[in-house]
Order: C-alpha cells, then sequence, then structure tokens
C-alpha cells in the first residue's frame, strides 16, 4: 500500500514538473524576445534598461549592474541552451561587452578597478555607489562572454577584478570611497559574502588546475560569514550582524530580507553539493530556505514580504510590505533545488505554492515580460519592466531554467 502511494506520488511529481518546465520554457521565450526587441542600443552600443510596460523607453540612462546582467544572460542562454545559441544573441552580448569595458570602469575615481553605478546612453559616468556591486556583475559579464568568445584577456580581466573586490572586501575597503565615519560600527551584511560567493561559483564552473584552488579559501571563507546571519539559536536569519558575528541593536539587527535569504539558502545548497557537505546541504534546506519562507510568506494574501522585523516591529523601510519579483524568483530557484536532491514532497509543494502566485501575478500576458512590484495585496504598483534596479527579468527566470534544467524533468 506504502509503495503505491509513494509511485503514484512520484508520477504526480513527474507529470508537476513537466507542466512547469513548458511553462516556463514558454516564458522565457517571451522575456527574451522583449528584451531582444526594445532593449539593444544600436547607436551607442549596450542596452536600454528603463523600458516600461509596451517596450517604450522612458529614460536614457544606463545602470552598469544591469549591463553586466545582459550581458551574462545572453552568454549564458547562449553557451547552455540550444534554442538560444544564434548570433544575434552572441553580437548582442559582444556588443554589451564591449560598452561596459569601454565605459564602465572610471579610474578617475581613486581604483583602476571602481565602476560607475550608473551611465549616460553615450558612456559619461554620472553616478557611482561606495558598494561592490556594479563590478560583482562586471565580473559576471566578462567571464561568462570569455567563456563563449575564447577571449583569455577577457578572462583575466574579470579575475583581476575579482581580486580587487576580495581586497575590498577582506582587507581594505577604503577603495570603495566610503568615509569611516566616528559613530559607525563596522557591520557585515549579508549580500556581501554572498555575492562573492556567487562569483566564486562563476568563476570556478567546469574548471580545475590553479583557477580553482585559487578560489577555494574564499568560497570557505564566504560561506563562514554567511552562516554567521543565522541567529538566535538558529530560528532566524538576519540581514546584518556585527563584524564580530553578533546580533546588532536596533533596527538594523532586527532586519530581515527573505528572499535574500533565500538566495543564500541556494547558493549554500550549491556550495554543499559541490563540496560533498552534507551538514552545510542541510542547514541551506532547513535553515535559509525554510525560516524566511515560512516567516516571509504572507498568509492572507500570499506572496512573500519585502523585509520583516524579527521581533514583529514594522520595518522602517517603506516598502516593507510589498510584493517584489526577485525574491519569488529566489525561492522558485531554491525550492526546485532543494527539492531535486531530497526528494522531499513538501518542497515541491513550496515550489508549487511560489510558483502559483509568482506566474498568476507577475507576469505581463499582454505585453511580455514581467511587472517587478506589487502592493501587498498583490496589484501591479510600478508597471514599468525595467528600472534602475530592475533587468531583465529572464536573467532571474533563466537561473530556475538553466541551472535547473535537468532537475524540471525529474
Amino acid at each position: 500500500m506504502i509503495d503505491s502511494v509513494l509511485l503514484l506520488e512520484g508520477a504526480m511529481s513527474v507529470e508537476k514538473l513537466q507542466r512547469y518546465r513548458e511553462q516556463m520554457r514558454t516564458e522565457l521565450d517571451k522575456v527574451v524576445d522583449f528584451w531582444q526587441k526594445y532593449s539593444h542600443d544600436t547607436q551607442y552600443g549596450g542596452f536600454f534598461t528603463c523600458i516600461g510596460k509596451d517596450g517604450k523607453i522612458y529614460d536614457e540612462l544606463k545602470y552598469v549592474w544591469l549591463q553586466g546582467r545582459q550581458v551574462w544572460m545572453y552568454c549564458r542562454l547562449y553557451r547552455t541552451m540550444e534554442r538560444f545559441n544564434k548570433p544575434e544573441i552572441l553580437e548582442a552580448a559582444k556588443s554589451g561587452g564591449a560598452f561596459l569595458r569601454r565605459f564602465a570602469r572610471i579610474p578617475n575615481s581613486g581604483s583602476p578597478w571602481k565602476c560607475a553605478f550608473c551611465l549616460t546612453r553615450d558612456g559619461k559616468a554620472l553616478k557611482v555607489q561606495r558598494t561592490i556591486f556594479s563590478e560583482c556583475f562586471y565580473v559576471m559579464a566578462m567571464d561568462e562572454l570569455a567563456r563563449v568568445t575564447g577571449d583569455k584577456d577577457m578572462q583575466a580581466e574579470a579575475a583581476q577584478m575579482m581580486d580587487q573586490l576580495v581586497h575590498w572586501v577582506r582587507v581594505d575597503p577604503s577603495g570603495l570611497g566610503k568615509p569611516q565615519l566616528s559613530g559607525d560600527t563596522p557591520v557585515c551584511s549579508m549580500a556581501v559574502p554572498m555575492m562573492l560567493l556567487c562569483l566564486v561559483q562563476q568563476l570556478t564552473e567546469a574548471r580545475s588546475g590553479e583557477e580553482v584552488d585559487k578560489y577555494r579559501e574564499v568560497g570557505g571563507w564566504c560561506v563562514k560569514q554567511i552562516l554567521q546571519h543565522l541567529q538566535r539559536g538558529g530560528t532566524a536569519i538576519l540581514e546584518s550582524v556585527s563584524s564580530e558575528g553578533k546580533e546588532l541593536p536596533g533596527c538594523e539587527g532586527r532586519l530581515q530580507n527573505p528572499g535574500h535569504a533565500l538566495e543564500a539558502g541556494w547558493f549554500l545548497l550549491q556550495y554543499g553539493l559541490e563540496n560533498g557537505d552534507q551538514e552545510l546541504q542541510r542547514t541551506a534546506v532547513d535553515k535559509f530556505m525554510e525560516i524566511p519562507f515560512l516567516t516571509g510568506w504572507d498568509k492572507e494574501h500570499g506572496g512573500l514580504l519585502y523585509f520583516l522585523d524579527v521581533d514583529g516591529y514594522c520595518p522602517t523601510q517603506l516598502e516593507w510590505s510589498m510584493k517584489l519579483w526577485w525574491p519569488h524568483c529566489e525561492a522558485l530557484i531554491a525550492y526546485l533545488m532543494a527539492y531535486s536532491h531530497t526528494k522531499e514532497p513538501a518542497l515541491l509543494d513550496r515550489f508549487s505554492q511560489v510558483y502559483d502566485y509568482t506566474f498568476s501575478h507577475f507576469s505581463d500576458a499582454e505585453n511580455g515580460e514581467w511587472f517587478g512590484y506589487l502592493t501587498q495585496q498583490g496589484k501591479v504598483t510600478l508597471d514599468f519592466k525595467g528600472g534602475p534596479f530592475k533587468g531583465e527579468n529572464v536573467n532571474r527566470l533563466e537561473k530556475g531554467l538553466v541551472r535547473n534544467h535537468d532537475r524540471l524533468q525529474t
């Protein structure tokens, strides 16, 4: 009797995953088509990132991290999915890469590796952030483009910038231009080691020898830093902790970001699988996926809340109760990956729950692509498809399809 139930459940799971796979394949095609149709700047190179719901450009500013994401996305699709192995996709990636290499880095900032956050249409630096994220997506773009073009100089450039990022984060952050103020205590944001771990995985994927050994220690350091955000006796994932790994006072210390925690969860799971660390795999699922999902899921309206206060106070972030596209994409990736390796039905149920909400609320059936910002009740509140922070949704959706392509069939 038990065996029959298990077989039935297995058959239902396979059928459900096949249905999801076909729906995601169709959605991915629509999203790629949208960005190919509307985002390419054929005059100056690179990509428009501020795109309205119907594809109209409403601002010509170009945000460096979104330029990097789109180059990476095109290259990844070209390299790993046969139906996107098209000359026009590769040429668009090369154009975006050339635009980045020519304009993104701003040597007069005090470091030859510092990148602008925002550029004018023709590539003039307009704004710099004192963070590492523009540079992180520059690394991802250059490394992935080097993989499809075979350009060793480009690969070396990505590695050099990665070295600078590690130096800024672990040795001396002064090159970022952020002064140390008297009332400012050192804070460790989970986004920093999480993003560096993502780069380690990018730079070492399908490589061996010195290239992998070079980043082994960096990856281990990133994992330890991320695990420090598991606080309160293992019952909460906090967005920021002290440099000693302790809870911070006030609103900053109590802040939770379910999307980031879920994203960290699948990074940790991937690292644990690559290194045969079963304890880390379990921690990734039980702590970094389940805790933020159970605390962050809106039981009344559905969807993941953007920010939470671990003690139940109202977060000070004005957008705390909104539903954003990217935490839901991270949840989809996390639970698909977790289910594929554990085959625990509850994890597939989680994936299904997030999937049903995501595809019924964010996808724009009329114009293609996704809306990114919803009210707590699930209504579209910002109807553009791209802006300063939301780029091509396929970048997030692609992670679920390309990196988990086989998992959708098992």
